[in-house]
């Protein structure tokens, strides 16, 4: 599947800030080639690079024939983000910051969610801000303004966020007294679940509109999550989902994730999400 959506083929992303630069310099890994632009309108753009590795080596015997060497890898394919990841988590847990990532379908109202999320945390927690897409800054520039700073990672043909594209993130982010870190992942309910970012909770956010047999159809990405956020609960009655149904659906693939329907339009149900940010951070 990656291959065909084009995780297979990456491309190199981009780390964007939306609010100048750091007071300092985290440095959390070194894994890239990357140098930086900067645009017509003054903002910096980090373009990171990767390098191809081969799979196989020719190798040269006697006799002079050439053959193809196949190595035989007994790691999971995962293991470089992994080894990442556990580095973001232990550098954001010796900061007493704690890392949410916020995963779903595109059109789940996350942009929206973590906005008002941010105006309700603005004098309470502080927080900070990473957004994907894979293309466009427009979701970190609505952000910018609640008083959280804010990082947009373009990943081009990437359809998740990486350990690589946190840990570039957090170098240029200012975290100086943050205790919150949301992660705003690329909207799509397969590919993030398998890649750890170095998180201490994963968070899946499905919109009433979605139907109630997207747990079922995506179980994986719900399995891991903590809490589940049911959005727009405002079109609740318009939409004609059964919430009966979606919540035992839900239960049935991740029966200790806690369910929690929102409308971050009209506030509804976003206390007891601030509750759990609140307990998390104790």
């Amino acid at each position: 599947m990656c291959d065909d959506c084009g995780c297979g083929d990456p491309k190199p992303f981009k780390i964007i800030p939306m609010q100048g630069t750091p007071a300092k310099k985290f440095q959390v890994a070194a894994h890239a080639h990357e140098h930086e632009h900067v645009d017509d309108e003054g903002n910096r753009y980090i373009h990171s690079h990767h390098e191809p590795h081969a799979h196989g080596e020719k190798h040269e015997h006697g006799g002079g024939h050439n053959h193809l060497q196949t190595l035989s890898l007994h790691q999971p394919l995962l293991i470089k983000n992994d080894r990442l990841a556990e580095r973001n988590r232990g550098f954001l847990n010796a900061k007493g910051i704690v890392a949410i990532n916020i995963v779903s379908s595109p059109g789940s109202g996350k942009t929206t969610f973590l906005a008002k999320t941010l105006e309700m945390l603005r004098d309470e927690i502080p927080a900070a801000v990473i957004v994907g897409d894979l293309e466009t800054a427009n979701d970190a520039a609505r952000l910018r303004d609640k008083g959280a700073p804010v990082v947009q990672v373009t990943t081009g043909t990437v359809c998740h966020l990486d350990a690589e594209m946190i840990s570039r993130s957090l170098e240029e982010l200012d975290l100086t007294d943050r205790r919150l870190l949301f992660i705003e992942n690329v909207g799509n309910l397969v590919c993030p679940s398998s890649y750890d970012l170095g998180e201490a909770m994963r968070v899946v956010l499905i919109s009433v509109t979605e139907g109630e047999d997207k747990p079922l159809k995506y179980p994986p990405i719900f399995q891991g999550a903590r809490a589940v956020v049911v959005t727009k609960k405002d079109l609740l009655e318009a939409s004609g989902i059964d919430r009966e149904s979606l919540r035992r659906n839900i239960h049935a693939v991740s029966h200790h994730a806690e369910i929690i329907e929102v409308s971050a339009r009209t506030g509804e149900g976003m206390s007891r999400w601030i509750d759990l940010l609140r307990e998390s951070t104790k």
